[in-house]
């Protein structure tokens, strides 16, 4: 008798070939046939059946564990053929109640206080320094690229999301700039060092704090950029000539979003100007995905627009440009992907084969988010008055070409040695 996976991939399998052999040898092909065949194997009967009841989840896990492997393709290729053939699941009723559980859950937790919001982030950005080091421009981006022009390498990429963030935000030598969520600090070097600004930092996360004081110090920084391990909602400072928040807003959560907007209005000065950066989709979700949310980002949440902007006007800020980038991400995420594969054995040095197959799983969906489910990166530069920003936006390449002409003299970037 067919296992419950299988009858489910003859119902969704309709284009390319899939070809899946059980524990017992037993192979069956879906599909019409075309394209270059994806063949998986499955290590033993329970993995299927785990499949079947709960996909969002056990594929991810089972994958994980080294139950699920490939005989041709890998797993972006097999998460692609799904998805090409329908963007739905083949509901059971056991999905749909751990569906419903999935969203209570995710409405609960997105009202955790502060100290749990710590927590959430310490468990992706707190993992070793050099895990990430393997795998990153040599600026430490973990953000979206900018492929402007397109085919340039990842690090061209990075130097030229600096630029284009940089340029709309206006900003002129001797201003306070805060940046929401710093990372490795590369952003708010770039400013201080390209724009003659002083920048304040703040991180969740330990493990980005110590990075991103080392950097400034060896960068000779320190006077100009500090950084600090603080939650935004707990700043008491004088208000900023500007703020700027790239990759940091998929932790907030629907629920905070209003005051997220109240605390950047009571921050930014009247004449002053916000750049927000973050992954969108194109339509509210009703939950997170249950691996990310168990393995990767617990508490993240993906923002459409049409939650973010209520917020907005609420606050009283005015919307003075939004731009929507829809596959910077996917190519961004392609060079991580095969970044980090190239450096497996390195990756494995530090964690486990079962450390490598999750974080393949997390790059490759999240790639194949961008590329077949809409999902797409905004930016939205955000003023207290019409008159923060000019009322054309050539001044935006204008900007960019200064900044690049700047670029052009600096010195390679120093790696920084763990």
């Amino acid at each position: 008798m067919a296992s419950s996976l299988r009858r489910m991939l003859a119902r969704i399998i309709r284009t390319g070939t899939l070809e899946v052999t059980g524990a017992d040898g037993r192979r069956q092909r879906f599909g019409d046939g075309t394209g270059r065949a994806v063949a998986i194997r499955f290590s033993d009967d329970a993995a299927e059946r785990e499949i079947a009841a709960d996909p969002q989840l056990k594929l991810g896990e089972i994958y994980m564990e080294g139950r699920l492997t490939f005989d041709s393709g890998d797993i972006y290729d097999l998460l692609a053929l799904v998805k090409s053939n329908t963007l739905a699941e083949d509901l059971t009723f056991g999905m749909i109640w751990r569906g419903v559980v999935r969203l209570l859950l995710t409405r609960l937790k997105g009202l955790l206080p502060i100290n749990r919001n710590r927590e959430n982030v310490a468990h992706h950005y707190d993992l070793s320094a050099k895990l990430f080091d393997l795998f990153l421009d040599a600026d430490w981006q973990y953000s979206c690229a900018y492929f402007h022009p397109p085919a340039i390498s990842l690090d061209e990429a990075q130097v030229a999301k600096k630029r284009h963030i940089v340029a709309k935000l206006l900003p002129e030598p001797g201003q306070r700039i805060l940046e929401i969520g710093s990372g490795w600090g590369g952003m708010a070097m770039y400013l201080a060092e390209s724009s003659g600004v002083h920048v304040s930092g703040i991180t969740l996360s330990e493990e980005q704090l110590k990075v991103s004081r080392l950097r400034a110090e060896k960068r000779g920084l320190a006077s100009r950029v500090r950084f600090d391990l603080q939650d935004y909602r707990t700043l008491k400072d004088e208000p900023y000539d500007r703020i700027v928040s790239v990759g940091m807003f998929e932790h907030v959560g629907p629920a905070h979003y209003r005051d997220y907007f109240a605390k950047v209005a009571e921050l930014l000065k009247h004449d002053g100007v916000m750049l927000l950066h973050s992954i969108g989709q194109p339509y509210p979700s009703r939950v997170n995905n249950p691996f990310f949310e168990k393995y990767i980002f617990p508490g993240g949440y993906i923002p459409s627009l049409a939650e973010v902007m209520p917020a907005i006007e609420a606050s009283g800020l005015l919307v003075r440009d939004i731009e929507i980038l829809p596959w910077h991400y996917a190519h961004t995420l392609r060079h991580w992907r095969q970044r980090f594969l190239a450096r497996k054995e390195e990756v494995l040095a530090l964690y486990d084969e079962r450390f490598v197959r999750m974080w393949e799983f997390y790059l490759a969906g999240s790639e194949m988010a961008f590329t077949h489910e809409n999902f797409f990166i905004f930016q939205i530069q955000l003023a207290r008055t019409n008159s923060a920003t000019p009322d054309n936006r050539s001044y935006i390449a204008e900007r960019e070409q200064a900044l690049a002409a700047f670029d052009a003299t600096r010195p390679p970037l120093e790696k920084v040695v763990f």
